[in-house]
Formats: structure tokens, C-alpha cells, sequence
């Protein structure tokens, strides 16, 4: 039986092999590209992102990155954020003062954490949401975190016929959201690559529930 492929969406954000290296024991033909055609044709998309938000999202609009990412959506065809990759995806990301718009795909900012020492650096354990796919079976496991900033407040109203978000909670000072499953645009704050088994299981969890690519 074939593995699902991935492409890890290559725009100049770092070193992320091993958000490669983590998707293929998760059971994923994973690669990294920048290839447009590659890049619709894969069963999911991984966005990762390391650095500041502005600067993302400023190399995905360069990249033209932000219209392969919007055009999966439309098309109900899976895309995972990781790290600043799910900042993104909301409205706004406020750092020292500076507002960048964001792509736009939930509403809302992300600021800076309240909490006493940042960045918030190392494992911590997250409060899974309702009928998450994600976290099924990891639910009291441990990620690795690496932030100062994150969304703190969860504003998207559900519309039917479309479900609710299932949104993922951990506390650094205070709650920010760690993970959100919303349709086929889910993201986590941590790093699921550099928690050990469990990313390793949750990444398995996101692959499994990808649909067959429509070519």
C-alpha cells in the first residue's frame, strides 16, 4: 500500500529536515519542495516556521507560497502549521509593537506571552480538545515547546454545516492555544518533530487521516 505523501513546504524558513526526517517514521513519503505542482498534488501540506512572524510571512507572500496554502484550503486539501507556520495563519502577529498582517485563515493575534521567563522553552503537556484527532491515544503526553509569543484567546464561531474547531490549550504564565484542528487546516504550537514518540504519533495521527490525493 502506497504512503500518503506530504510535501514540507520549502520557502526558505530553516533548517526543518527533520520535519522530513519525523514524517517519514510517522508513515509518510515526505518531502521537502518548493515545486507548485508537487506541492498541490500531495496528499498534505506541512508549513513550518521558525523566526519571527513578519519575516514568515513575508518569505510564504514572496514565495507566493500564501496562494498554494489558500488554494489547498479552498479545496478542502490538508495543511499543517507548525510553530510560527500556525502564528500565520491568524489575523495579526503584534512583536515589539510591530503589527504584521497575517494570512488570515483564523481571526485573531498572536502577542506575547504573560508569563514570567520567556521564551517559554521545553516540555509541557497540553489540554486536548473534545474529539481531537491529533492527540488521540497521546492525550497526557509531552511536547517540546519554542516561543515567546501565541494566540491567546480563540474568537471563530461555528457555522453549520461546518463543525467547531477542536482547540488544544497549554499554560506558560498563562493559557495560549497549542493546537487547533479546523477542517483541513490544523496547526501546532510545539514542535511535534522534536518531541520524541509522541510527535511522532501525533504526525502519524495528522497522516492516517489525510484522503487520498485527487490528481
Amino acid at each position: 500500500m502506497a504512503r500518503p505523501t506530504v510535501a514540507v513546504l520549502d520557502y526558505g524558513s530553516g533548517n526543518v529536515h527533520s520535519a522530513v526526517k519525523a514524517l517519514a517514521l510517522a508513515g509518510a513519503d515526505a518531502q521537502l519542495t518548493a515545486d507548485r505542482d508537487l506541492i498541490m498534488a500531495a496528499d498534505g501540506l506541512v508549513v513550518p516556521g521558525v523566526g519571527a512572524f513578519r519575516s514568515v510571512v513575508d518569505a510564504l507572500r514572496d514565495s507566493r507560497a500564501d496562494q498554494l496554502i489558500e488554494r489547498r484550503l479552498a479545496g478542502g486539501r490538508p495543511v499543517l502549521g507548525i510553530c510560527v507556520g500556525m502564528q500565520v495563519m491568524f489575523e495579526h502577529g503584534v512583536e515589539r509593537g510591530a503589527d504584521s498582517l497575517g494570512l488570515g485563515q483564523w481571526p485573531g493575534a498572536v502577542t506575547e506571552l504573560d508569563a514570567p521567563v520567556l521564551p517559554h522553552m521545553g516540555w509541557n503537556t497540553v489540554d486536548a480538545g473534545a474529539g481531537s484527532t491529533l492527540f488521540r491515544g497521546i492525550e497526557s503526553e509531552r511536547f517540546y515547546f519554542v516561543h515567546s509569543y501565541a494566540a491567546q484567546h480563540w474568537t471563530l464561531e461555528a457555522h453549520d454545516p461546518f463543525p467547531s474547531a477542536v482547540v488544544t490549550w497549554a499554560t506558560h504564565g498563562a493559557p495560549f492555544v497549542a493546537a487547533v484542528e479546523n477542517g483541513p487546516l490544523a496547526a501546532t504550537q510545539f514542535h511535534p518533530e522534536k518531541s520524541g514518540e509522541a510527535g511522532i504519533r501525533l504526525l502519524a495521527n495528522w497522516i492516517t487521516s489525510l484522503p487520498a490525493a485527487t490528481l
